[in-house]
């Protein structure tokens, strides 16, 4: 779960996770989206990765990137236990 969070902490990862909300995409597509280098991007897919936020998939000579949202509704269940009083 920490790495979760150390990957959530940072806004250019969470406007990666809302591309990836909308639609698969290449890193090259993500990279599009930025203006900042592609090792950068590279670096911070890397994490999403490590954090099981994202998953990869390559097709032909692309990686596709996709939000994995099984992990996802794991953190929101996580959330929802603090919602309700435990007695």
């Amino acid at each position: 779960m920490n790495a979760v969070f150390k990957a959530l902490n940072d806004p250019t990862r969470r406007e990666i996770l809302e591309l990836l909300q909308r639609r698969d995409m290449t890193a090259g597509e993500i990279v599009d989206q930025f203006n900042i280098s592609g090792p950068s991007i590279s670096h911070h897919l890397d994490l999403l990765k490590q954090a099981g936020l994202v998953t990869a998939e390559k097709q032909g000579q692309y990686i596709f990137y996709s939000l994995n949202t099984t992990v996802v509704d794991e953190i929101m269940k996580w959330f929802v236990q603090f919602r309700t009083k435990k007695k």
